[in-house]
């Protein structure tokens, strides 16, 4: 009895510090304007699940030998609404069903439900029903963020996006929208060694 205690704690240790986990995700201290240069920003946000990260720095060396002064940044663009909060309670869940079929620790019990067949089956076979929860989950949670987004920024000025056009803009596109946003006369010389 008081092993299937030290396992019941061990599981709600591992919850609390999952939970702490995805509470905490990706809270930054943004920065402030004073320490940062004065030289145009521009930021791509991509579907990462997509695959967009080669577009990314195929854009970022384009930018980099026409524009060498504007800095570019680039993150994943995290799905509007319910499908982002949904994807990480989907990988919680992953977690603590993983943590429960290699602990051995049945969740029916610790509620007083009969255990099910299934569940039975899921102990007998650890390593395929591990395999199958993390590929399952990983699938459903990839479906979920996946939005096929690729937007641009200038100077936080939306300046293309993908979900709206559908498709990657030109690079002279890119350099027109440059051009036109920044008024590059005064304010930005172009490299001239660039090849067009």
């Amino acid at each position: 009895m008081d092993s299937l205690t030290g396992r019941n704690i061990a599981l709600l240790v591992l919850c609390m510090c999952a939970c702490y986990a995805l509470a905490f995700e990706g809270k930054e201290i943004p920065a402030t304007k004073f320490g940062q240069s004065v030289a145009p920003t521009m930021t791509f946000l991509y579907c990462y699940s997509c695959g967009y990260r080669k577009a990314f720095e195929d854009y970022v060396n384009i930018l980099g030998e026409k524009y060498p002064q504007i800095q570019v940044h680039g993150a994943n663009y995290d799905p509007p609404g319910l499908n982002y909060y949904l994807s990480k309670l989907i990988f919680a869940l992953k977690i603590i069903i993983i943590v429960s079929v290699v602990s051995s620790v049945s969740p029916f019990t610790c509620l007083g439900i009969n255990t099910p067949g299934w569940w039975s089956h899921l102990q007998s076979n650890k390593i395929y029903a591990c395999m199958m929860i993390f590929f399952l989950g990983n699938m459903i949670e990839g479906q979920l963020i996946s939005s096929g987004a690729f937007e641009i920024t200038l100077n936080d000025v939306p300046v293309w996006s993908k979900i709206q056009t559908g498709r990657f803009p030109a690079p002279e596109v890119l350099f027109q929208i440059i051009d036109n946003q920044l008024q590059f006369s005064d304010k930005l010389q172009e490299n001239p060694d660039f090849v067009k």
